[in-house]
């Protein structure tokens, strides 16, 4: 019997002005095991040196690992999973 592959990849949405900032709107991250918000969100920012506003919009934005929304808190040390997704939502006006 054969065993499922495992994923070693962590996908990453940019939504709206982190969109725009970055030039892309999905990176795909490769991974050796669990990492963090953290290191995803450094990661995308080192793919895209030249987006010199790509830091401070990741800075604001709210994040979703998974379908989970993660909290100001301390965002940049929850867990995330090879296989699942990560999003970056800027804030918007309109309510």
């Amino acid at each position: 019997m054969a065993l499922a592959a495992q994923s070693t990849t962590v996908v990453v949405h940019l939504w709206a002005g982190a969109r725009a900032a970055a030039g892309v709107g999905e990176v795909t991250l490769d991974v050796d095991g669990p990492v963090t918000v953290g290191w995803v969100r450094d990661e995308v920012v080192k793919r895209f040196p030249a987006a010199e506003r790509l830091p401070s919009v990741l800075g604001v934005c709210s994040v979703l690992v998974g379908d989970r929304p993660v909290g100001r808190g301390d965002a940049a040390s929850v867990p995330v999973e090879p296989g699942e997704t990560v999003e970056f939502l800027p804030p918007f006006a309109g309510g």
